[in-house]
This record gives structure tokens, sequence and C-alpha cells, in this order.
């Protein structure tokens, strides 16, 4: 038995040493070390020897095996590290790697960074809030009362009597209130819910709010923060208007417009020809807003807007139906 395991070391040393490539050495493990290997066979057998035969074969049966592993190893480096042996394999290490495709930000997400990198360098920071919220911040601190028709506008998804996913990021300037006193300036951005969906309208989309409070804030201020927004976010030669309008949370309040920046104000499909477009809307803080929080009305005021977007992204790139954002197509997906 010792002369056959002697035998069965020397050939497959001499074996392995004459293999040239990954694909010899496997044969060759497999032939002697595998589960029906030569060797392995023997390990087997070694049960059927002569009680007193037993340990010394079987620790140099063991002994031989380790011997032929370590070689087999060392082959296999030696192969790699040889032009030859890669050449043999298959591998060329002196061609160029195949190229992974970069991924790129969604261009709402773009959009988002953008919008709040602007007001970032206008002083306000980036504030946050819970996407499932209570009614009392979504509606009632914000002057929306149980029967107030305006909540008729905002097509919640309730969860239940108290509990609803938010329909604008507004109440996280409600929770900021409550955690601070004046000054205040703050952006909320973040995903908000409604039930409604159209070419212009999605159940889940994005919104930035905002709102300042301090000593003697003026609607000038929110003009002119406001118009400085339009100005960055599209060009300078983008006009601005104000239109008086309603929300329940402001007073008063103001839808902001855009002159068209597909049609440069002459009228086309997109502005319905008459040259503008509305991208915000936005007020100076209610008072009632301000007694919900403990805010001393008469000595501070405040201003407040918010804007979608989705909207802007639909300005800024030319795409007229909001759903393509979320319809994952990569042809669509890969020009932003």
């Amino acid at each position: 038995m010792r002369q056959r395991l002697d035998d069965i070391k020397a050939e497959a040393l001499q074996a392995i040493n004459a293999a040239d490539s990954g694909k010899d050495l496997e044969q060759i493990k497999i032939r002697v070390l595998g589960r029906k290997g030569i060797l392995t066979k023997i390990l087997k057998s070694i049960g059927t020897l002569p009680p007193e035969e037993r340990p010394a074969i079987g620790q140099l049966a063991n002994r031989y095996k380790k011997e032929i592993e370590a070689a087999a190893r060392a082959r296999e480096k030696l192969i790699l590290s040889s032009s030859t042996g890669t050449h043999i394999e298959g591998l060329d290490p002196t061609l160029p790697g195949r190229p992974l495709p970069m991924g790129t930000l969604h261009p709402i997400t773009q959009i988002m960074d953008e919008v709040c990198s602007i007001f970032e360098r206008m002083g306000f920071t980036v504030a946050k809030g819970p996407e499932v919220e209570l009614d009392f911040y979504n509606f009632e601190a914000l002057n929306i009362p149980a029967d107030h028709p305006a909540r008729d506008m905002q097509d919640t998804f309730y969860i239940d009597h108290k509990v609803l996913l938010r329909t604008h990021t507004s109440p996280i300037q409600i929770r900021t209130m409550e955690q601070q006193q004046p000054p205040v300036r703050i952006i909320a951005p973040g995903k908000v819910y409604r039930c409604d969906s159209d070419v212009t309208h999605t159940p889940m989309f994005h919104q930035v709010e905002g709102l300042l409070v301090n000593r003697d804030v003026s609607f000038a201020d929110l003009k002119g923060i406001l118009t400085t927004f339009v100005h960055q976010i599209f060009d300078a030669e983008t006009a601005v208007r104000f239109r008086p309008s309603f929300f329940p949370f402001t007073e008063p309040s103001a839808e902001i417009d855009i002159q068209c920046v597909i049609c440069r104000g002459s009228g086309c499909r997109i502005c319905s020809q008459t040259g503008w477009l509305e991208v915000l809307g936005a007020g100076m803080v209610h008072p009632e807003v301000f007694r919900h929080v403990g805010y001393d009305t008469e000595e501070f005021t405040g201003l407040a807007f918010g804007l979608g977007i989705e909207r802007i992204t639909m300005l800024r790139y030319g795409i007229d139906d909001i759903r393509l954002f979320y319809d994952n197509d990569l042809r669509f997906l890969e020009q932003f």
C-alpha cells in the first residue's frame, strides 16, 4: 500500500508540473483528489486494512493529499502569472475592459436639487417632515377646518378620519414653528399625495414650499424672493407677474405666472394662447396660522410659497406629459 501511495504522489506531481492550463490542473485534481479519485478511494478503503497498518497508511495518505493540493495551487499561480497561461485561458490582460453603463439622477431629482440650492443660497434651510400626517397639521393648523371647501380641492388619501397622506408639505412649516421661535427661514421639499391622475397630474408628486417669518416681513420681500428664483431656474429674461388669488393659509394670496418659456409670450398650445404659465402659489401667512403655533401676530409677519417640481421640470425641458417621468423608459430618462 505504501508503494501504491508513493506511485500516486509521484504521478500526480509530475502531471501537475506539466500542466499548462487551469483546465488541465482541474482534471488532474478530479482524477486524484475528486470524490472518485484514486487517492480518495485509498482513504476510503483504510478501514479494510489490518488494524496495525491503518494509522501509518492513513497519516501517509493524508500527507500526500496535502502535498498534491499545495503543488496544484502553486502551479495554478504560475500559470495565471505567465503570458502563456493567460493566452491559453483565453484572457488577454492588455485588452481594454468592458465599460459598465453609468446611471444619472432622475430629472425630477435634478430639478429638486437645483430648486433647493437656489433657495439655500438665499439663506433658507431645508426642513423635513413625515409623509403620513395628522389632519391637524395638514388642514386644521393651516386654517382649513373640517367644513372648509378647500378640503375638496385636495382629493386627500385618508387612512382614517385623523390620519392621511399629506397633500402638501405645509405641515412641515407648522411643525417647525411649533419648535422654533422667529426668525424662521425654511424650505420644505418632499413627496405629496392626491387622488388625481392625468397628463398633468399624478397621485404622487413633489413640492417645495417655503416659509419666512420675522419682524417687518412684507409682500415686497415675497416678490423679490420669487422673482429671483424664477430668473435663476429659467433665465433673467423671463417676465414674472403676480395675480390676486385665494389660499386659506395666506392673506393676501397670489398666483405667480411666468412668461411662457415655449413661445416667449406670443401664445401657443402650452400656454393656451395667453403667453403666461402659472408656476407658483404664495402669500403672506394668515394670522390664524400664527395663532395655532403661538406666534404674536402683532410682532411677527411671514411669507409662504409653494411650487410643484414636476411642473417646473416639464416647463424646463418642454415635456407635455407628466407620466413620462414615472414610466421608467430609459429612452426618455437617458436624455437627462
